[in-house]
């Protein structure tokens, strides 16, 4: 079946649907913009990749609460500073962390209209079909091309939906898509996650799993890893699970940085250069990194989220 957001994506015995919605007017009230704030403005930090690059894009886009309009968590206000930023940096391939089935079908359609691009997703509630929060991947359709995906559970049976183990009260997991690259023809992996923000135990077993499902991919393919592992970057169980033991790169410390050591919860307040890392863009070494940023974009002082998207520019070996 054609990958279409005009069509329905069966996995794990669930479909995860991409649809099409229009553009909400912005309704913001403007916040005081921090001094510190990168990539505001307009201008973009790494935008459009060319020629044979890929921009890489992980972002908890943090789920719509319900939120009143003019506080800083209102989805009605955030979306159309998302919408903007999306339309600086346009990402080829994003992860997506915390949205709702509606939120994700406005992202998508926020994402119509960028000049020379069209964007679909696959994703799946993790709850199964369009319940819970999904981890979904957007992809520029004009530039990779969809060949296989899946999902599974951060629990001790990964193929079961709405599967939870290990001491963690909300349901986790992961979606991952292999594309191809329409321009070298060459083939990649996107795996996109979120951790359990409370269990340690969870994050270090979803660590463990995810490592292995990592492996059993075909091993000369590149791979990228996306996702809110809730749990600093370097200082923790889960970051040397996957880095020093599962053989995955850190992108922030092999790339050429394009911004401050921002940390990547700033919560709506001023960004905090040194703060924890929990956001990460991680990779195999079959992808080469060039630049990578940490974006505290803002639109008239408003953010589009609680945490600021991770981005790498990439080149497959």
């Amino acid at each position: 079946m054609a990958v279409s957001r005009r069509g329905v994506l069966g996995a794990a015995g669930a479909a995860g649907i991409a649809g099409v919605a229009g553009t909400t007017a912005a309704s913001a009230v403007p916040a005081s913009a921090p001094s510190a704030a990168t990539g505001a403005r307009g201008r973009a930090v790494i935008g459009p990749a060319g020629r044979d690059r890929l921009h890489v894009m992980s972002f908890n886009i943090r789920y719509d609460a319900g939120a009143a309009p003019g506080t800083p968590d209102s989805w009605t206000d955030r979306r159309p500073v998302l919408e903007r930023f999306l339309r600086v940096e346009q990402p080829t391939v994003m992860g997506v962390q915390e949205a709702l089935y509606h939120q994700v079908k406005q992202v998508d359609g926020d994402l119509l209209d960028l000049v020379n691009r069209d964007y679909d997703w696959i994703g799946l509630g993790r709850e199964g079909g369009g319940r819970g929060e999904f981890m979904a991947i957007y992809f520029d359709t004009r530039r990779v091309e969809p060949l296989d995906y899946d999902h599974f559970w951060l629990s001790d049976t990964p193929n079961v939906i709405g599967s939870a183990h290990w001491g963690n009260t909300v349901i986790r997991m992961t979606t991952w898509v292999r594309f191809a690259d329409r321009r070298s023809g060459k083939e990649f992996i996107h795996v996109n996650t979120h951790f359990d923000h409370r269990s340690e135990n969870a994050r270090q077993r979803s660590a463990a799993l995810v490592r292995d499902r990592i492996a059993d991919f075909d091993p000369a393919l590149p791979v990228v890893l996306t996702g809110d592992f809730n749990t600093p970057a370097e200082n923790s169980e889960s970051y040397r699970i996957l880095v020093t033991d599962g053989g995955l790169a850190d992108t922030w410390n092999t790339g050429e940085r394009l911004t401050p050591a921002w940390g990547t919860f700033p919560n709506y307040q001023a960004p905090v250069e040194g703060g924890d890392r929990i956001d990460w863009v991680l990779a195999n070494e079959h992808v080469e990194v060039e630049r990578v940023a940490i974006n505290t974009w803002t639109h008239q002082g408003r953010y589009p989220s609680d945490h600021a998207p991770v981005q790498a520019l990439v080149r497959l070996a």
